[in-house]
């Protein structure tokens, strides 16, 4: 019995021994993916690889394995085989997936303060927006997502959103009446089509294109780069160059594992988005001229919305604002934006 008890014992002591001497590999093979100081970012990416968005994330790989010496590997999962905006999001706060992009329609539904992007006609041009989001209320809205377990790296660009439509060309505020639009799941986006007439129906963005086929929606509104690279002109012969509603891409990553990077290595990722952004807005600018022509050869009706019909869809959706500025909470991130934007025009 004693000598059962003595060997209980000395086993008890190596087992402490052991986890003593090991204590610290075990906690850096925490830290690191690959337990050998080197860490993998799983990047899931909703968009197709023809969209400049993807090459983006192409260029940031490249960037980051270069600038860390190694140290970190990027592994990229496109076109949406991870998911779609939302379950990518919710899959960064899990640190399931370590990074991806969302429009900021969605990530709304995470953070209030991005309802913001969802008022229409806040920016009057990409440049304008630009230094907008690239200022102090541009970071304000991604540390707002720390609470959320996400750190928001940056703003790319996804663009001005434009009216597609199978039934006729609108020329005026009169022609949106009874259209049957698909919009984002997103309560700002379906009050301002429903405040012009339409009939707003949210839905998946990857179960658009066969709806615009079966002709479950008249219609839905994107980014010209997104209805060149889904093939929407296919179904929807009508396009409306309408610019309502700017939304960015928001990159985000686990919070998580952001802050247990190196101080070095979390400034080669912030580097790296900074330097991959504006290589995805030149390449963006690019694409929406070879959209536009795409669409415009493949048969589609184009017309810009005339200036005094927008200034009345301006005044139209003014009740928006007021629904905005009450599920952000009030108005004051709204005229601290709306004062930046004038500041930067001058």
């Amino acid at each position: 019995m004693f000598k059962k008890l003595v060997t209980i014992v000395l086993v008890m002591l190596m087992s402490f021994l052991l986890a003593g001497c090991g204590g610290s590999s075990g906690g850096e093979e925490k830290k690191s993916a690959g337990g050998d100081g080197t860490y993998t970012i799983k990047i899931g990416s909703p968009v197709v690889e023809t969209h400049p968005a993807h090459n983006g994330f192409l260029k940031f790989i490249e960037l980051v394995e270069k600038n860390s010496n190694g140290k970190i590997k990027a592994e990229l999962h496109a076109n949406g085989v991870l998911g779609g905006d939302r379950e990518l999001t919710e899959a960064v706060q899990m640190g399931t997936v370590t990074m991806t992009l969302s429009s900021t329609s969605p990530v709304a539904n995470f953070e209030k303060s991005f309802y913001l992007f969802d008022l229409p006609f806040l920016f009057p041009d990409r440049e304008t927006a630009y230094k907008v989001l690239d200022g102090p209320i541009g970071q304000k809205l991604l540390d707002n997502l720390a609470s959320q377990g996400i750190k928001g790296l940056g703003y790319w660009e996804n663009g001005f959103r434009h009216i597609t439509n199978s039934k006729r060309s609108i020329n005026k505020l009169e022609d949106i009446k009874g259209l049957k639009l698909r919009t984002m799941e997103n309560q700002l986006h379906m009050a301002a089509w429903k405040q012009l007439g339409a009939n707003p129906t949210p839905m998946a963005f990857g179960e658009v294109f066969t709806a615009l086929q079966q002709g479950t929606v008249d219609g839905q509104e994107n980014p010209l780069a997104l209805i060149d690279s889904n093939k929407f002109y296919e179904a929807n012969k009508y396009l409306t160059l309408s610019g309502h509603i700017y939304t960015p891409f928001v990159i985000m990553m686990n919070k998580k594992f952001f802050d247990e990077l190196p101080q070095d290595l979390q400034k080669v990722v912030l580097d790296a988005v900074k330097e991959a952004g504006q290589y995805q807005r030149d390449l963006m600018k690019q694409q929406e001229e070879k959209s536009l022509k795409v669409i415009k050869d493949a048969g589609c009706v184009v017309n810009e919305l005339p200036a005094e019909e927008k200034a009345k869809m301006v005044e139209a959706l003014k009740p928006v604002y007021d629904k905005g500025a009450e599920m952000m909470g009030g108005r004051q991130l709204i005229d601290e934006l709306m004062a930046e934007v004038e500041k930067v025009k001058k």
